[in-house]
């Protein structure tokens, strides 16, 4: 009986959801207009929430380059990152030598991969796995975390690299695949996690855009990959916020006003880029937060979220009506 009345209460939550936004579709797409206004001002600051995707991270690039900003900021949380996402076509390359030190005996060994995809079944995400420059095994990624084992024989203080190939990224009406990667392990006895460990070489494998796993924020993370695109490092900060469960929006806008406080910098104007929905938070957030001291713009970039169905862009605009009302309250003390 338990199990019907669950079922009953989802089929009722779920039509109102579906009567909702056949009714409410005019009401649904102003407040998604609304949520995801851009309003650019003439700055010299460019501030990147580092929790953006790849693509989106592209865009700030552009733009960055483009309107000839002096500096542009990261923002993001502290946080242990377990998966290193590998979004887009390369070569996640480990460099295990140290951890070989006196390791001489030639022989049989296992190298597994600890990894999964983003979408299962005929969509999975495929990799090569070498040793130095030899491919010795190639896998599809399930949906499910999983290890992946391979056989080697040589000696272990004889491998410069052992390199993770990520090489049918695609996204479509079926999702985004993409590969997560978290760690090596050689014959169950030597585990090397990709954080510190290794570098991303995007599409080709050689030095000409290449990011290094170094981090612990988003905002780090977002800052190496920007540089990967060809900032100058000297022109790009990251300023990771404390850890914390909720109100992350608002802890990145406080550490960013901390910096600017601690900073002897000319600001001309500051422009905020965020995605979707989520953007009109951000930068009310961020106007509040700096007591509109200095001309605050926001550009939203597009959300390409490919589950985004009408019942999902619908519950996306709920819940950030919601949380604009909610950030609207914890705003008040500033």
């Amino acid at each position: 009986m338990r199990k019907i009345g669950l079922f009953i209460v989802l089929s009722v939550f779920i039509s109102i959801l579906i009567l909702g936004y056949i009714f409410l579709n005019p009401a649904s797409n102003y407040l998604s207009t609304y949520l995801s206004k851009s309003e650019q001002v003439k700055a010299n600051i460019l501030v990147v929430e580092g929790w953006l995707p790849d693509f989106a991270l592209e865009m700030a690039y552009e733009d960055f380059r483009k309107n000839g900003y002096e500096y542009i900021i990261t923002t993001g949380l502290r946080a242990v990152i377990e998966y290193y996402e590998v979004s887009s076509n390369g070569y996640l390359i480990f460099y295990p030598k140290d951890k070989f030190s006196g390791l001489s005996e030639y022989g049989p060994h296992s190298i597994e991969v600890d990894a999964f995809s983003s979408l299962g079944g005929n969509n999975r995400a495929h990799f090569n796995l070498f040793v130095n420059d030899s491919v010795i095994a190639d896998f599809y990624a399930e949906k499910r975390k999983k290890r992946y084992s391979s056989g080697w024989k040589g000696s272990l203080n004889k491998i410069d690299s052992i390199i993770v190939q990520f090489n049918n990224d695609s996204w479509g009406e079926f999702g985004d695949r993409n590969l997560f990667v978290k760690e090596i392990s050689i014959d169950h006895k030597i585990t090397i996690p990709y954080l510190n460990n290794s570098e991303y070489a995007v599409i080709k494998l050689d030095r000409s855009k290449r990011i290094i796993n170094n981090f612990n924020s988003y905002a780090e993370l977002a800052r190496n990959k920007l540089l990967s695109m060809g900032i100058d490092s000297s022109l790009i900060i990251a300023l990771p916020g404390k850890k914390v469960k909720i109100n992350r929006t608002l802890t990145s806008a406080l550490a960013f006003r901390d910096w600017l406080r601690s900073k002897d910098i000319d600001v001309k104007g500051i422009n905020i880029i965020s995605l979707g929905t989520h953007t009109r938070r951000t930068w009310m957030t961020y106007k509040r937060i700096l007591n509109e001291k200095y001309q605050i713009g926001i550009v939203s970039l597009p959300d390409y979220n490919y589950n985004n169905s009408r019942i999902n862009r619908l519950l996306k605009i709920i819940r950030e009506t919601l949380a604009i009302i909610y950030y609207w309250v914890i705003l008040i003390p500033y």
